[in-house]
């Protein structure tokens, strides 16, 4: 009885478990191997990205962040995710009560956690994502094509990396109606 008890707990443990341990860096923050580091200087890293055949994404996270957390344990892990964010994105990570520096769009200067201030940003994990070109006096915030804030399923993640790189905040079809249709899309294979 003992030893079916025992079982049984290694089997719930196991169960529970995340897929994927998510790795912490010195900062507190969550890495993943594609994350890219830069001087988070947006109009360089723009057009690194850019010359890369790749559109900029920065994830604002925090330490001790749960939904953080989960996102890279359940959502970044998967490997279909991953692949289609790495192949297409440059992602660069900043720290919402941050210290380093930032040089946002229209060139000022400033902490990442005032950064985060500047741009209005609440909640963590937020993605913001960049169009193509650097406007000319725009902040991140004005010059963002898109801004997700929160942890989401992989399939909204996913679907927003899509929508987002098939500039469909261009067209009619806004997220809401993208994402509808590519799950409907999948649940029909």
């Amino acid at each position: 009885m003992r030893r079916l008890l025992t079982c049984s707990l290694l089997l719930l443990a196991l169960i529970a478990a995340p897929a994927h341990a998510a790795k912490l860096g010195e900062d507190g923050l969550h890495k993943q191997p594609w994350f890219t580091i830069t001087f988070k200087d947006l109009r360089e890293d723009m057009a690194a990205a850019k010359e890369a055949g790749k559109r900029l994404a920065i994830i604002i996270e925090q330490r001790g962040c749960l939904y953080c957390k989960k996102m890279h344990e359940t959502v970044f892990s998967d490997e279909k995710v991953a692949k289609y964010i790495s192949d297409n994105f440059m992602m660069v990570q900043y720290n919402m009560f941050g210290d380093e520096e930032v040089i946002d769009l229209d060139g000022e200067t400033l902490t990442e956690k005032a950064a985060v201030r500047r741009w209005a940003l609440a909640f963590t994990p937020t993605i913001m994502f960049f169009p193509e070109e650097a406007p000319e006096g725009k902040s991140a915030k004005d010059a963002a094509v898109q801004i997700m804030p929160g942890a989401f399923s992989k399939n909204t993640v996913l679907h927003m990396f899509q929508w987002v790189k098939e500039k469909g905040y261009l067209g009619e079809e806004n997220f809401q109606k993208y994402h509808a249709r590519k799950l409907n899309e999948e649940r029909a294979k």
